[in-house]
């Protein structure tokens, strides 16, 4: 009769003896594989979050910049494009133009591949009377914003004045009594009122905006303008220096002023924003991290007690199992077996249980450990994880079953068939 032959038939004798190594065998790997199957579902459950946080985010940044996007628009242009020869304290003080540019301009900048600044609006602005009504006023005409060819479309930030309407500054409109939809005569011409601003506590309030082309007749400046308001991009590396060197290439005789504080507020927006992002991500990441220790943590406790206890357990058992076949093992070394024979008797027994341990407690230990992470959307079988519980099994059985074993084999079998 065979080694393994005798082990099934010793096994189906016993049977409680071995279900009860089995258990602990069982056990012990299914603490392993499930502790570790845990770690690998958090693992994979945080990519899966950070990855939908970080969609979400991006959507929610979208929305963000459009938003602070309408918010800043209140805030106008930034950037102011003027002829190089034009004094500004001349024109910030006493709005004196003293120089002048082609329209074109605007339409060259727009046709040039410029990706520092948008929103081109030419403009013609100068300070004049209003002989209909006796008051100083400063006369803006545009004609709206000047579309790239290179850029996907935007909202304006500041529409265009359809021909003979006009918009009127909030302090002419309150002292002057002008209503939206009143009819007005600027310089003997005739226009409707289509919109009277609020107060904005600077030059606006006492301005009126028409159609370019009608300011250029009305003060005599056909095809010309003397500013180009711009929008500067809140990009990387696009300093003041930069737009001011592409706009050169494109326009020699300009200059480019930066109106600091939009740009600021402008800027602190969008970085808020990005800032806003990257921090809810980061968040995230960092509260899964920390539940991350706190199992491995746990598990770094629980899986070694757990071998530690399932390894005296086994001892105990195949200690009793082989007090229990003294007078077999007896009559075995009496029949002529060698002490490897009994050696591996019990040490196949233990592998045995080992590998159908090893199978139970896999397979248990994966199925607690996705119920616990609520997580079915991956492969349950694992290669690695598998192998690694195999091994487990195998070397915490037949270390635990080695003294037993040992001890069993080096019997001697006349004393111990003289004591039965």
């Amino acid at each position: 009769m065979t080694v393994w032959q005798l082990v099934i038939k010793e096994i189906l004798r016993r049977k409680p003896n071995f279900v009860s190594g089995l258990v602990a065998v069982t056990l012990s790997v299914a603490v392993l594989a499930g502790s570790l199957t845990i770690l690998r579902l958090h693992d994979l459950r945080t990519e899966q979050i950070v990855v939908r946080k970080e969609q979400e985010t991006r959507q929610r940044m979208k929305l963000l910049e459009d938003d602070y996007r309408k918010i800043m628009k209140n805030l106008g242009f930034n950037l102011l494009i003027m002829p190089a020869d034009q004094r500004l304290s001349d024109f910030y003080a006493d709005e004196v133009v003293s120089s002048y540019m082609p329209d074109s301009y605007a339409t060259r900048l727009a046709q040039a591949k410029i990706v520092t600044i948008r929103h081109l609006l030419p403009s013609l602005q100068e300070k004049v009377k209003w002989p209909e009504r006796k008051r100083t006023i400063v006369l803006i005409g545009t004609r709206g914003e000047v579309p790239s060819l290179f850029r996907d479309a935007r909202e304006p930030i500041l529409v265009a004045v359809p021909t003979g309407h006009a918009v009127i500054g909030h302090e002419l409109a309150e002292t002057l009594d002008i209503k939206a939809g009143d009819p007005i005569i600027l310089f003997g011409r005739k226009f409707i009122v289509s919109q009277c601003n609020e107060e904005r506590g600077s030059k606006d309030d006492i301005s009126i905006w028409i159609d370019l082309v009608q300011a250029q007749e009305i003060l005599g400046k056909p095809g010309r303008i003397n500013a180009i308001l711009a929008l500067k991009c809140h990009c990387a590396g696009n300093e003041l220096a930069m737009v001011r060197r592409d706009v050169a290439a494109v326009l020699p005789g300009v200059q480019v002023i930066e109106q600091g504080s939009k740009v600021l507020t402008r800027a602190e927006a969008r970085d808020r924003a990005a800032r806003e992002a990257v921090e809810a991500v980061a968040a995230e990441v960092l509260s899964r991290k920390q539940v991350r220790e706190e199992q491995e943590e746990f598990a770094s406790i629980l899986v070694p007690l757990v071998l530690v206890m399932s390894a005296l357990w086994i001892g105990l058992v195949f200690y009793a199992n082989v007090r229990e076949r003294r007078s077999e093992i007896g009559v075995l070394r009496a029949l002529g077996a060698r002490s490897s024979t009994i050696l591996r008797l019990f040490l196949t027994k233990a592998l045995l249980m080992a590998s159908t341990g090893a199978v139970a407690g896999y397979g248990l230990g994966v199925l607690v450990g996705v119920i616990r992470q609520g997580e079915v959307s991956i492969s349950l079988f694992e290669p690695r994880l598998f192998v690694l519980a195999a091994c487990t099994a195998v070397i915490l059985s037949l270390a635990a079953s080695w003294l037993p074993a040992y001890y069993a084999a080096q019997q001697d079998p006349a004393e111990v068939l003289r004591e039965e």
